[in-house]
């Protein structure tokens, strides 16, 4: 099972829709869960799951509750949640707590190894312990990047928390709500690719269809396949999932 975390210290910059598309994109040929670990929960609202965790967050980190008995289903018979609810927000708090701390998300899905190919973890914002064990456990580290210098700041903050992981994912950005009419936006388009190792070509853009998914709760390829958006969560997909296989066969030799 490789773990795909979709993470940025800054908010609103498109990391729920990213993570919500690509866990649907690797849905159309794996078996994937969505793990929902934003207090906001809009992961969960997307894919129209009841936002109810018996016992909260804190049973299921100290390992009253098993992760099993907390996911969900979804219309997507390839796709489950294991959903965020207001308890999310005493999670930092409940890993404080737990022995072992950076490691403990990776220990809750040791559990369900065997029923998933791919997890895909919506992070919340910001530095922090949460982010600390979404990075132990991931494979690849997915960052959205809205063209600005606040944005690339972002960049620079998850690398260094990846620097100090002792699993060192990957780290593949991508440019997010990319807005063309914007000097800004086409100049980041051109040059960050070229420039920053860590950015990858490919580009989501800011357009109806994307903002579409709030009100449909549902992926956008479900919708607008031929979209440009949904187009580009495919390419990221197949971009995560070629980094995914290579990290499993250097890992094996």
């Amino acid at each position: 099972m490789k773990v795909v975390a979709v993470y940025s210290t800054k908010g609103g910059v498109g990391k729920t829709t990213a993570a919500v598309n690509l866990a649907w994109e690797a849905s159309t040929s794996l078996r994937v869960l969505l793990w929902d670990l934003d207090p906001q929960g809009a992961a969960t609202f997307l894919l129209q799951v009841k936002p109810k965790l018996k016992g909260g967050v804190g049973a299921l980190v100290a390992g009253q509750h098993k992760a099993a008995g907390a996911i969900r289903s979804t219309g997507n018979s390839n796709l489950d949640v294991l959903p965020a609810d207001a308890s999310y927000r005493e999670l930092e708090l409940a890993l404080d707590d737990a022995k072992k701390s950076e490691q403990r998300l990776a220990k809750i899905l040791g559990q369900v190894a065997g029923d998933y190919d791919v997890v895909i973890l919506d992070c919340p914002p910001g530095s922090s312990l949460v982010a600390e064990n979404a990075v132990y456990s991931a494979t690849v580290v997915v960052v959205p990047l809205v063209p600005s210098p606040l944005s690339m700041r972002s960049l620079e903050q998850v690398l260094d928390v990846v620097a100090e992981s002792a699993s060192k994912p990957t780290v593949l950005a991508f440019l997010s709500m990319v807005d063309r009419r914007k000097t800004q936006h086409r100049d980041a388009v051109a040059q960050l690719p070229l420039t920053q190792d860590s950015v990858v070509d490919i580009v989501v853009p800011a357009t109806v269809q994307v903002e579409r998914m709030g009100t449909l709760r549902a992926p956008i390829a479900s919708y607008a396949p031929n979209s440009e958006a949904a187009l580009a969560f495919t390419a990221l997909w197949a971009r995560v999932q070629k980094h995914l296989k290579a990290k499993a066969t250097k890992h094996k030799r």
